[in-house]
């Protein structure tokens, strides 16, 4: 046997050694979380908790990525509400359906891991730890289902403490500290931020950035949303991102625009600020502003291009195979610079658009994500914009095209009502027309 043979076969052993003591030492650190949450649970002095508090977060947090597994699995095992007392308040209740029963039902059915959860809180920067083990569990979930009712628990409480109450807005500009510049360009979500020039443009005197922040994060923004100061609806991306472009005079402007929002925590998932930071950005520049009577927003159409290659859509939609045909030129990257593909596509995109955001829907509700966000605020779909973001994501996204949602403070509480309670679409008559245009490529 050669020696080169021989040194790999022994490197395999060391290396299956090593997985061996991690996994030995994995599970030895989540057996000791199990006890340490359950003294936890158990100590009544408030200084006492939270030291153990701290030192569950710092145990939970040596664990390796492959290793949470089994603390979440700990949660659902050992920590789940128990069965045989739930039976036994849900018999007593409906035996005696008075508001002392149905008090005992309801403290029976909630999990200790949610009073787990509250005294975990109690650890310095505890309630960053907990989203933080929530982004971790979101990523189990997929694999593991039955993690599901863990989830639900997180999320409860993480609904409770993140409501809008205890938020925070706070308008960023070019004195905000370096090191929260820094985090718009980690979680720029929709138009990634090049460089610090393209920072300092964003944030110049006709445009505003917004963020929520919570009192538990100071140093967290939630979500963030990025303004132009206009004169009129944006209809291209591209303007909006010149760095180079000169600012405008923001007292001269009669449109906002909202161009770019971005949520930051993942284990935040499921647990929406954008309506409530789009009404307050609102009542922010009406006051700072005045003469501002319109706004919007210049969005991407992110399903578009998924929609429109489905064979079902196409069915749905009466495509024609000429158009099918036509449909396919979008595979090519650059169709949009030739003038003549792009005009032969223009009107069934426009129209194949239009359809998309009116009529195609899932449990009633738009397809399109973007669209059920601003539509569920109050919004109304007012333009669809041709070629108004050629970048690579925009054409792989939604065939270059943006649209312009209209947020009328006036119209926000009747379009809300009528979108939550009858799936209504708002949307303008251009827009309706368009829809009912066919092409005729």
């Amino acid at each position: 046997m050669s020696a080169n043979r021989l040194s790999k076969i022994w490197e395999s052993v060391a290396d299956r050694g090593r997985e061996i003591v991690a996994a030995r030492r994995g599970a030895r650190l989540w057996r000791d979380l199990e006890h340490l949450c359950r003294d936890l649970l158990a100590e009544p002095g408030e200084a006492s908790a939270s030291a153990m508090a701290r030192e569950v977060v710092e145990r939970y947090e040596a664990l390796e990525r492959n290793l949470t597994l089994p603390f979440f699995t700990m949660l659902l095992e050992e920590f789940s509400a128990d069965v045989d007392t739930v039976n036994r308040a849900a018999d007593a209740y409906r035996a005696a359906p008075d508001p002392e029963h149905l008090l005992e039902l309801s403290r029976a059915v909630e999990a200790p891991r949610q009073e787990l959860l509250r005294r975990l809180n109690m650890a310095p920067h505890g309630t960053a730890a907990i989203v933080a083990m929530r982004k971790d569990l979101l990523r189990l979930v997929p694999k593991h289902p039955e993690l599901r009712s863990v989830d639900a628990d997180f999320e409860h409480l993480l609904r409770s403490w993140f409501n809008r109450g205890f938020l925070e807005l706070h308008r960023i500009d070019w004195n905000t500290p370096a090191v929260l510049l820094e985090k718009l360009f980690k979680y720029e979500a929709v138009h990634a931020i090049r460089d610090w020039s393209d920072m300092h443009r964003r944030l110049e005197a006709d445009r505003r950035c917004f963020a929520f922040f919570h009192p538990a994060l100071p140093q967290e923004p939630l979500i963030f949303v990025e303004v132009a100061l206009l004169d009129g609806l944006a209809e291209s991306i591209e303007p909006l991102l010149d760095s180079t472009s000169v600012p405008g005079d923001p007292s001269g402007a009669n449109t906002a625009v909202f161009y770019s929002i971005s949520t930051c925590q993942d284990g935040l998932r499921g647990i929406s600020f954008g309506s409530f930071l789009i009404k307050q950005v609102v009542t922010e520049l009406a006051e700072e502003l005045p003469r501002l009577r319109t706004f919007a927003t210049l969005s991407p159409v992110p399903g578009l291009r998924k929609w429109l290659t489905n064979d079902t859509a196409q069915e749905t939609a009466g495509l024609t195979f000429e158009e099918i045909e036509l449909l396919s030129l979008l595979k090519r990257t650059t169709w949009h610079r030739d003038d003549v593909k792009a005009e032969s596509l223009k009107e069934l995109l426009l129209w194949s658009c239009a359809r998309y955001l009116l009529e195609a829907k899932a449990e009633d509700r738009p397809l399109d994500p973007v669209a059920r966000f601003h539509l569920g605020n109050g919004a109304s779909i007012e333009r669809i914009n041709w070629l108004a973001d050629t970048s690579a994501k925009g054409l792989r996204q939604s065939a270059g095209l943006m649209v312009n949602y209209v947020y009328r403070p006036w119209r926000i509480e009747r379009n809300h009502e009528a979108y939550v309670s009858r799936g209504n679409v708002s949307a303008s008559k251009v827009v309706r027309a368009l829809a009912r245009r066919k092409s005729k490529s």
